[in-house]
């Protein structure tokens, strides 16, 4: 499921966090869900059953919980920063709000992108994130 919410921007270290695991995973793709808090991208959700290779991520829609998503992240390994035909169908499926990693994951190797994959402007935002603890 997910929601039209008004995304004002992503916070640094949830795009610092995407950068990273698009390295830890290279040559392989990774791929995740975007959730929101006040309009900030804030969290990256990973599926069960995910399935990452060096062409795609596969993710299992059928696992996500009863949650809202703005979007969806995925890493391409090449340097390569547009969505092919099967991003699009994703996006389409996933939100409003759809980042793409591009090798070699540094600051300025991502784009964010609308539901219908035409590129769009993200703000990052230096904000302080909450850490929210399971007890």
């Amino acid at each position: 499921m997910h929601n039209n919410e008004k995304i004002t921007g992503i916070a640094r270290e949830t795009l610092h966090f995407i950068l990273e695991v698009s390295k830890s995973t290279y040559p392989n793709e990774f791929a995740g869900l975007l959730e929101a808090k006040d309009g900030i991208i804030s969290n990256v959700l990973f599926l069960p059953g995910t399935e990452s290779g060096g062409t795609s991520a596969i993710l299992r829609l059928f696992m996500m919980p009863n949650i809202s998503t703005v979007g969806s992240v995925h890493s391409h390994p090449s340097s390569i920063i547009r969505p092919s035909n099967a991003d699009r169908r994703l996006f389409r499926r996933t939100g409003n709000h759809h980042i793409i990693a591009g090798h070699p994951f540094e600051e300025n190797n991502w784009k964010c992108f609308n539901g219908d994959g035409e590129e769009i402007e993200l703000k990052v935002l230096d904000i302080e994130l909450e850490n929210d603890e399971i007890i």
